[in-house]
Order: structure tokens, then sequence, then C-alpha cells
């Protein structure tokens, strides 16, 4: 029988990295330098999950996508997607400024890397005074535009920077422009994918190769959308005792829940493996069969499409991210 699934984590040192993980997170990310992402569930190449705990402790995501099909991920998911898990859940350190970056999206992804493309979306956990973030530009900007505007490094003059405070939210479809700015933990949820054009990385150098990070400034303006919009950072309102949806996809649902009471939920009309991502709080989640996992601030559990019910106990109070593919 499957149970909610918590997994090893997977640590990434960064040129940007910094000590949040462990001093806001709690992880142990020794003997890495620094932490600037962690994976928590992963299907990418080379970074592929391990179960944490239970029965299957030790199992691959993929080993077990490939075991349980429809019970795991879901019967359209898994004909959508087949054995290949569609989200990728991070959270992210920002100790500096990330690149300037873009990223394609399914049509250019799977031209030219035989993958999908890379739609996502940030929720601000923690945010030091001042801290800002770049999602799009700051007006209407055409192709030629920013190819002078590259080559004449002056890139961030176009670009939108928006101030971050815990509980924000930032949706950014494949094609949009963006970084994380500095000073800003935050969990992401994305299409299951790598790749990322780098187009400016503020002429860092890199301590161990005494050099400059790749740029990919061509394969990018094919990538970008150039249009501006009135609104990037996601209008929606964090109700105590609610599931509030934050945004809603063609990859992924995701509901914010803040709760300081105990609540069950059925999944029995979603026709998918749910996320829930805790980032503020803990809580307690109980599923059939007596089986139950904490989490607390940093950590997530994967519930399989076959758990239909869950009970969600607070440690006092959460605030949990829920996601599902739609």
């Amino acid at each position: 029988m499957l149970y909610p699934l918590t997994f090893e984590t997977i640590f990434k040192d960064k040129i940007w990295g910094g000590q949040k993980i462990k001093t806001i997170l709690g992880k142990d990310f020794s003997p890495l330098p620094n932490c600037g992402e962690t994976w928590e569930v992963s299907d990418v190449e080379g970074n592929v999950s391990v179960v944490k705990e239970g029965t299957l402790k030790g199992k691959s995501l993929r080993d077990l996508v490939a075991q349980y099909k429809g019970e795991l991920v879901g019967k359209h998911v898994y004909d959508k997607f087949g054995d290949r898990f569609p989200l990728l859940i991070k959270f992210i350190d920002a100790n500096d400024d990330l690149s300037i970056q873009v990223h394609p999206n399914d049509d250019l992804a799977a031209k030219r890397h035989s993958g999908f493309g890379k739609t996502e979306m940030w929720y601000i956990m923690q945010a030091d005074e001042g801290a800002k973030l770049n999602s799009g530009f700051n007006r209407e900007v055409t192709k030629d535009e920013y190819v002078k505007a590259v080559a004449d490094n002056a890139i961030q003059d176009i670009l939108n920077i928006e101030s971050a405070k815990p509980g924000d939210v930032f949706f950014l479809p494949a094609g949009r422009v963006h970084y994380i700015g500095k000073g800003l933990l935050l969990a992401e949820i994305q299409q299951t994918s790598d790749t990322t054009y780098r187009i400016y990385d503020f002429d860092r150098v890199d301590a161990t190769t005494g050099q400059k990070r790749e740029l990919h400034t061509e394969q990018a303006v094919d990538a970008i959308d150039y249009h501006h919009y009135d609104h990037y950072k996601t209008q929606y309102e964090k109700t105590l005792n609610e599931s509030v949806n934050a945004v809603k996809s063609d990859y992924f649902v995701t509901n914010v829940l803040n709760f300081d009471e105990e609540v069950e939920h059925d999944y029995t009309h979603i026709d998918s493996f749910v996320i829930l991502i805790c980032v503020d709080g803990a809580l307690t989640i109980e599923a059939k069969g007596g089986y139950s996992v904490s989490l607390k601030m940093g950590q997530c559990a994967l519930i399989p499409a076959s758990v239909n019910n869950v009970t969600l106990v607070p440690d006092g109070s959460m605030t949990v991210l829920e996601t599902y593919v739609p």
C-alpha cells in the first residue's frame, strides 16, 4: 500500500549560495561550504530522489513511477508523462543575486534539448530587509532593443524589479526573464527541467575555476517573452483556515493552506499526486493504515494519487503549499 512519501534531500552548493538552509531550515549540508538549493522531489537525470522512510525506503522516485504508474501519479498524469515525474520541488537560498536568466518553453526545449520546458513559481519564505527580485521587463521591449541592451551591458535598465516579503508569490511562465535577488529564501515549484539560459551573471568569477560562468545569450533570444505585463506578483488572499488558490496553470495548481486547526483533505476528485510543502510552522500528515509523517518548515511530502484522504494536524500553526498536476 502506498503512503505519504518523504525523500532524501539533495544539496547543491552554488556561487551565490549561503547558510540559511542550515540556520533557518535546519538542514545540515556539510561538507559543502554553502548551499544554494535543495532538491526535495526530483526526477532530473543524475539527481533522482530516493525515499527516506517507510517500507519503500531506498527506492528511487523513477523506479516508483515505473512500478506503480497511475497509482502513484494519477492515471491522466501517467498517460501524459509516462515514467517521467513532471514536477521538481526546491528550496533556494540566495546569499547573492542569481544570474539574470530565462527558461525555454516546451516546444523549444523539445527541439533543442529533448526535454521539458521550465515554467515555475516562487513562494517567499524569508526575506532580508530590502530584498528584491526580477520578474519580466519594465516596459514593452522589442527583440532588437533587448539584443542591444545585452550588448551595451544595460540589461538591468529594462528589467522589472519587485520588492519581496514572506508570503509573496511569483508565477514565472517559461520565457519570462527573471532573477532571484540577494537575501531571499524561497520554495520553488517547477516543471522537471534543469535547462537555464544565463543572460548576465554580474561579471562574477568562480573561486574554484577562476573563470566567469558560461552565458547563453544567443540561445536566450528566441526563448524570451518580450511583452510587458501590468502585474508580475501573484494576487491572492492568504486567509486563516482556508485553502486559497494562488497559481493555476497547465503544469501545476498550487494552493496556500494557512491553518491553526486540524483539517481533512479529500483528494478523490484529483487524478494526480499531491505534494505538500511546509513553508512555515509544522504539521503532521495522517493517512489511512495508521501512517503519519511530520513536516516542519523546509520539508515536503508526496501524497500518492491512491491515497485519497489525509488529515493535516498543525503544531500550533502551519503554512503549506499544496501542489498537483491539473
